[in-house]
Parts: structure tokens; sequence; C-alpha cells
């Protein structure tokens, strides 16, 4: 079975109705953001398009959109680092999709090979006024 996405219908119908009609941007995509659903640590930000979250859907397992490479993403395929969807949510205007998922292989993401990542701080210098990033977390 392959899953279509409806157009979104007024603000009402998309903020408060149950009908999931993700909107996607200009280029076709949409913002995916990958929490741990064991501890809820944001692991990564990712890009869905129709496809992709279809396969989502479907799969139960995290796919996306890889920019640079413009094609596919099935998270994990070689890493052995699958994300297997435990529950998927989507914002007010539905234009983000939050996917609590638990990791296989090592637990890791990010492709420094971190767990998660957002692994560094942004901070503004007080005294300098410069905005610096902090030291790498494992």
């Amino acid at each position: 079975m392959t899953i279509a996405f409806d157009a979104p219908g007024t603000r009402s119908a998309v903020e408060e109705g149950a009908a999931f009609t993700p909107r996607f941007d200009a280029q076709g995509l949409i913002s995916c953001i990958a929490v741990d659903a064991a501890d809820g640590q944001v692991l990564m930000l990712a890009h869905m398009n129709a496809e992709s979250l279809a396969r989502t859907l479907e799969t139960g397992e995290a796919w996306y959109w890889s920019r640079s490479r413009g094609e596919l993403w099935h998270k994990g395929a070689t890493s052995g680092q699958i994300q297997r969807v435990v529950e998927m949510r989507v914002d007010c205007d539905q234009d983000a999709v939050l996917i609590r998922v638990a990791v296989g292989g090592d637990g890791g993401c990010c492709h420094t090979g971190r767990r998660a990542c957002f692994y560094r701080s942004v901070a503004r210098d007080a005294a300098s006024g410069q905005v610096r990033l902090g030291p790498p977390t494992s």
C-alpha cells in the first residue's frame, strides 16, 4: 500500500483536524527531529520528502532525504544504526515532524561517530562579544 498525502486544508483543519497533511517546503521537504525514545535526547535533525515520509510510515524505520547526495537515505542501512520509529508527532502547522526512535547498533546517530549530532554549545563571550562553539561532548 502506497501512502499519499493530501494537500493541507484550511488553517483550522491543519491545526485542529484529524487529517495528516504535511506541509512540504518549496523544495518538497519537511524537517524531522529524531529523539531517543528511551531518554528524550535530541539525536539529529534531517529532512524528509513525501517518499521518505511515506516509507517511514510504511516500514516503521526512519527514511530521510539526503540534500547533499540528492537521494533517499535509510538511516542505519550501512552503519547498523537503524532508527525504529516508536512514535511520530507533527507540529501545530504540520511543517515539521518529530520521531521518537529506538536506535540499533551502537546507538550512535551522527556521522562523526557521536551518539547525537548536537554535541557543541554556542555561547557569546560577554567581554569580547565573540560567538564561539563550546568543546565537543561525546
